[in-house]
């Protein structure tokens, strides 16, 4: 499916200190944008950034049906742009929209389109370390009609922003209270779709607890509360006995790319992977053991992210003395080495954006 490109007559003024990026608050010049009408996806193209037209009665706006997609492209030594494993992060939306009943987008146009859109917009790409260009592809529901059922018209657009480190203090570890009120996602529902309304749910309890200076919560089972799910934007591991100790995918927690890569890299290092349910006593009596070590969350948006304190109602422990434990910085050390292809990539987990001509 041919790609038509508009290019923006007005550029927009482009970040200049790079130190001050934030994630994903300013954004590029274009934008990819195609409709799903009649049965078939229509019109793929990039344009200049704008706002959305959609009816107040779009379904995405009254039933939540929207899914979404998080990835980067980075900034190489040798001035070219790279990818990191963009084919799964297509394989993964359209995982997402079976179960959010909306149709497929072939995983060639999903990455064709992501390759044009940041080739035109590669000037956006920051070049300082710890920074990339966040790639945002989202499908919504349009229409007009307030029926409660699936909608017959969609809307698939990727949007691109410059950005710095998720949270405010780099790599610092983070502070993580355990949640015991509020649930995530149950069996049976819609936690492994990458879809907003997961991430609505989580705000109360997310906004409770960074009221309370903590950074994120860690969210338990639905049924029981009693065992580890994940963090809001990552999925979670420990270091228990020198082994990585991860809970178990299923309906309520999301198969994250990073997460596959992690456990890939620690099984060919030898490193020991259980993955499993993992009770939250079971972690504390651990840590009071002597076994547990280091916890840290794995996602696109921070790669790893180190945990300095977990907190369980009223206790409290410290990890690695609050400070990024050598598991953690290893595998961050050797994930970014891998995306911005300083290390050799023996997956075929990355590419170089092409340069494409007009």
């Amino acid at each position: 499916m041919d790609i038509a490109i508009t290019k923006t007559q007005e550029p927009k003024i482009k970040p200049t200190d790079e130190s001050t990026l934030g994630f994903a608050r300013t954004f590029s010049d274009h934008m990819f944008i195609t409709e799903y009408e009649e049965g078939q996806w229509q019109n793929p193209r990039i344009v200049p950034y704008q706002k959305l037209s959609l009816d107040p009665a779009s379904p995405v706006f009254h039933y939540a049906q929207e899914i979404f997609e998080g990835a980067k492209a980075y900034s190489l030594d040798n001035g070219e742009v790279g990818l990191f494993r963009i084919e799964d992060n297509a394989r993964r939306m359209n995982r997402s929209a079976d179960r959010m009943c909306m149709p497929a987008i072939d995983v060639d146009l999903q990455v064709e389109a992501i390759r044009r859109l940041v080739d035109l917009d590669r000037d956006w790409v920051p070049t300082s370390e710890g920074t990339s260009l966040y790639l945002r592809p989202t499908m919504i529901a349009d229409g007009t009609s307030l029926g409660a059922h699936t909608a017959s018209r969609f809307i698939y657009f990727v949007i691109a922003s410059p950005t710095g480190s998720y949270y405010q203090q780099g790599s610092k570890p983070i502070r993580i209270r355990i949640e015991t009120r509020h649930v995530r996602a149950v069996k049976g529902g819609v936690g492994r779709a990458k879809t907003g309304g997961n991430y609505a749910a989580s705000f109360k309890a997310s906004s409770n607890a960074k009221g309370e200076g903590f950074n994120e919560v860690l969210w338990l089972d639905g049924r029981t509360q009693s065992y580890v799910q994940e963090v809001g934007a990552m999925n979670m591991m420990f270091v228990v006995d020198g082994r990585i100790v991860t809970s178990e995918l299923g309906d309520t927690i999301l198969p994250g790319i990073t997460r596959d890569s992690v456990l890939t890299l620690a099984r060919e290092k030898g490193i020991g992977v259980e993955e499993g349910k993992i009770a939250v006593a079971e972690l504390y009596d651990a840590y009071d053991k002597g076994l547990l070590t280091e916890a840290f969350g794995t996602g696109t948006a921070a790669v790893i992210s180190p945990v300095g304190e977990l907190t369980w109602n009223d206790r409290t422990i410290v990890l690695n003395n609050n400070e990024m434990g050598p598991i953690s910085e290893m595998f961050y050390t050797e994930l970014v080495g891998i995306q911005r292809q300083r290390l050799p990539d023996t997956h075929g987990w990355t590419s170089v954006v092409p340069r494409y001509r007009g």
